[in-house]
């Protein structure tokens, strides 16, 4: 007799069952589920996040949802798992066995294992049809009628990532409900087509997205790496959008392909390709490949996860932010938002057919992927050394903590002697002596790829036509003396002992002293500042108790923070232990040599009340690194100004004005500027950036002038030509590798620095910068030359001959003197997209020490 409480439960389970597939085959579409057509008008973040929250609740064998994070607005940041039955319920076992074959984690692959692809849409958040796209896309895949995606999914799981700027769409999105007609008006010059400053496209802090995944600056893409690290799919695609008189774009991509990009990767992408135009043929959409878009710069959708061992990247549709509901094109056909949907979708399905046909191949080649890392590793390094040494241990501490975001494993010198190396700092072979608190990082690990990519020297360029920049490589980046070693080096996972700072045994010293040699020093200053310490500074090295301190050295006297109380030491010493800082002190004001306490070479330092300019003229990104850096990087307050309003502002207010690269012709007329200098010759500080500072050339007053003046330039054209009258004769298809003998694309230049004036203060003799421009300008005559370019000063990086001709002896970093005030040139950014650690200690001289 069978048990009545079975039957009961049989019973209970077969109506779940049929409940569910009720309701499944009543799944509704997004036009339903939103009540409006795709592509009749955009749709919030907030309204796509129900549509995929609602799909998770009717489809829960199919998919699930996961928030991974939140962005700087607070807005949630989603995953949509898609699989078959059979696989969703084994999400975590897929996980860690495609971790198991990537040698990443141990033990045995259990059960079937399906392929997997990750689907990226609206890293830009002006590049709005992808997240429409992506409605229709999760629709088909979950759809249970939808015969073609059962069969995908049989094989293949997607982790589609609806949204990954929610902030940059939904400040164009908003704009564009207020600003379009209804229904859209195709014509380009109509309102709707001309969207504002800053734009859609980058994240809250302005910063560009699809340029970060390798630097995970932004809190976005921190925690979107995250995941994707404990993924490690094999299939990522980026969908983006291009200007609206642009076809479809899709891979193959683009020469230069990075040396490392192995050739079934390169093969893959002609692979995809074959699969997109068999949807593009079908409906007789334009499109086009191998052009524009290079797998060479790290950081993108497509090259870092690529350098991960996937398959990346990109698809490009014409549209953007200028594209609207519907748009004009030059040839007189309107392009609509249904068209760019469509496109996407379309991509999307391509790519979803191609990993479940190919999943088999796909899974073998990324298997051997990480079996070749671990064993067999590319490229003529096998080994990296990083010297560790009290001077540079915030930095160090910085990259180590950047190794382990990334996934990459790292020891420390196990053994004593000697090793040779390739010496970053000045390009020439020799021994280097090895210590327990170097840290080594061996190319014989499943993130090799990554590991050469990432530290190679020498970028190798298979093409000079490339879409961003040429070098990146850390030791720069991070102000490190570092060595590539051809051989292996012994280490051990054994972190040394750091060295205990001394102990203070004064109760109430006279002074606490603390270096100044990194971002972690001030920070340190600043909060010191918000908790109203005074602080000092020496301009001069001086020897107290036997140790010798540099210039730049913070000296917290007790005299001056008598109010503080007990309050005093106990913020001090709490501070440093925060900040890691190697606090010293002192029961004396006399020094051995050097200055006195009390000298004039000690100055006070003061909590200076900073502005900041946005808006239209000021780039974006420049704005927004200098936002980032001081909100999010060291915490000090700042205003932001804006260009609309900027002259009506009592400069008075304020101690310091940062101008961000930009154009700033229609914002600093010749009235306004003169009110800038004059606040300048009372006590004010203009701190000018890139072509900022460009714009003060000729201007009365700055002492900034061009290297190569315009007549002295028209007249050396004019000799070449009457000389040489053949030699000019070009060819039009030529124009665009002609043009690069005048680029400097992202190279690394050795900048010599003088190290006694306070915008130096931490450095050596030389730091290297990121020089992403052409402009060069001339030494200051009156003002003080800081850091400068000289012969033979360019490190690595694609640099054209003229351009590299025109670097030499030129001004990087200088400071003017101007009444009772500074202005200090920056030719060189050195917050450039937040990932340059070794340059932001200057810009946080050029705030807070130049002028006090």
């Amino acid at each position: 007799m069978i048990n009545p409480l079975k039957r009961l439960f049989a019973f209970t389970m077969l109506l779940l069952w049929a409940q569910v597939s009720l309701a499944q085959e009543r799944l509704q579409s997004p036009e339903q589920f939103l009540g409006y057509k795709l592509g009749e008008q955009f749709t919030p973040h907030s309204r796509i996040l129900d549509y995929v929250n609602y799909l998770a609740a009717q489809a829960p064998n199919r998919i699930k949802v996961q928030e991974y994070g939140r962005t700087y607005e607070n807005r949630p940041l989603v995953l949509a798992y898609v699989a078959s039955d059979d696989n969703l319920p084994r999400l975590e076992q897929i996980r860690e066995n495609n971790l198991r074959q990537a040698n990443l984690q141990d033990g045995p692959v259990q059960g079937n294992q399906p392929a997997i692809a990750w689907l990226s849409y609206n890293v830009h958040g002006n590049e709005s049809v992808s997240s429409e796209a992506v409605m229709q896309v999760l629709y088909d895949l979950v759809d249970p009628s939808n015969a073609q995606s059962k069969e995908w999914l049989q094989n293949t799981i997607a982790i589609v990532d609806p949204v990954v700027n929610p902030d940059g769409r939904e400040r164009y999105v908003q704009w564009y409900k207020q600003a379009s007609n209804r229904g859209g008006n195709a014509s380009p010059y109509a309102w709707e087509h001309w969207e504002p400053w800053p734009g859609g496209r980058p994240n809250h802090y302005y910063f560009d997205l699809n340029r970060d995944w390798a630097w995970q600056t932004q809190i976005e893409s921190k925690q979107r790496l995250d995941v994707y690290n404990n993924w490690l799919p094999q299939v990522h695609a980026d969908f983006h959008e291009m200007g609206p008189e642009s076809p479809y774009y899709f891979s193959p991509a683009a020469k230069p392909f990075h040396e490392s990009i192995t050739p079934w990767q390169r093969q893959f992408q002609n692979t995809i390709g074959e699969y997109n135009r068999q949807y593009f043929d079908k409906n007789n959409w334009l499109y086009f490949t191998r052009e524009s878009f290079d797998l060479l710069y790290p950081s993108y959708g497509d090259t870092w996860p690529t350098y991960n061992g996937a398959i990346g990247m990109t698809y490009e549709q014409g549209g953007s932010g200028r594209a609207g509901l519907a748009y004009k094109k030059e040839d007189g056909d309107t392009l609509t938002l249904t068209d760019r949907i469509a496109h996407h979708v379309a991509a999307s399905k391509a790519t979803m057919q191609a990993t479940s046909e190919k999943a088999d191949q796909i899974k073998r080649e990324f298997e051997k992927y990480y079996d070749d890392n671990l064993k067999n590793p590319g490229g003529d390094f096998k080994s990296f050394v990083i010297k560790g040494d009290s001077r540079n241990a915030s930095n160090l501490k910085l990259l180590t903590d950047y190794l382990e975001q990334q996934g990459i494993q790292y020891g420390y010198a196990s053994k004593s002697g000697s090793v040779r190396g390739y010496n970053y700092r000045n390009g020439k072979t020799e021994s280097v002596k090895l210590a327990p608190q170097d840290v080594v990082i061996s190319m014989y690990q499943p993130k090799s790829t990554l590991v050469k990519v990432l530290f190679e020297p020498n970028t190798t360029l298979e093409d000079s036509l490339t879409y961003d920049i040429t070098s990146w490589a850390l030791p720069y980046a991070y102000n490190l003396e570092a060595y590539a070693v051809k051989g292996k080096v012994d280490m051990n996972s054994n972190k040394p002992a750091a060295a205990a700072p001394a102990a203070i045994s004064i109760e109430k010293p006279y002074a606490y002293l603390a270096p100044w040699t990194s971002v972690q020093d001030l920070k340190f200053m600043t909060e010191l500042m918000e908790q109203n310490v005074k602080v000092r500074m020496a301009e001069k090295a001086f020897t107290i108790n036997d140790n010798t301190y540099q210039p730049g050295t913070l000296i917290i006297t007790r005299t001056g923070n008598e109010r503080l109380g007990e309050k005093f030491d106990v913020t001090v010493r709490a501070l440093a232990t925060q900040y890691n800082v190697q606090l010293g002190a002192t029961n004396t004001g006399f020094v051995t040599s050097g200055a006195d306490f009390g000298s004039n070479s000690v100055r006070y330092l003061k909590m200076p009340k900073v502005a900041l300019m946005s808006g239209e003229g000021v780039s974006p990104y420049g704005f927004g690194e200098v936002w980032h850096f001081f909100e999010q990087q060291i915490g000090y307050p700042v205003t932001v100004l804006n260009t609309a309003y900027f002259s009506r502002v009592p400069l008075q207010e304020f101690d310091v004005l940062i101008l961000p690269t930009g154009s700033y012709g229609d914002v600093l007329d010749e009235a306004t500027l003169e009110k800038v200098q004059n606040w300048v010759r009372g006590g004010g500080k203009l701190i000018a950036m890139e072509s900022a500072a460009g714009f003060l050339v000729g201007k009365k007053g700055f002492e900034l002038q061009k290297k190569n003046g315009e007549d002295s330039k028209e007249k050396e054209d004019a000799k070449d030509k009457k000389e040489n009258p053949y030699e000019n004769l070009r060819t039009y298809a030529d124009r665009e590798r002609e043009a690069l003998g005048s680029e400097v694309q992202g190279s690394i230049f050795r900048v010599n620095l003088d190290k006694t004036h306070p915008l130096a203060y931490g450095y050596g003799d030389n730091y290297f910068a990121l020089i992403r421009n052409l402009e060069a300008y001339s030494y200051l005559k009156e003002g003080w030359n800081v850091g400068v370019l000289k012969k033979d000063n360019y490190v690595t990086g694609f640099v054209g001959q003229d351009a590299k001709e025109d670097l030499q002896d030129a001004l990087v970093l200088g400071t003017q003197e101007l009444g009772r005030g500074q202005v200090i040139y920056m030719a060189d950014n050195p917050l450039f997209r937040g990932f340059w650690q070794g340059g932001k200690l200057l810009f946080g001289n050029a705030v807070f020490v130049v002028g006090q």
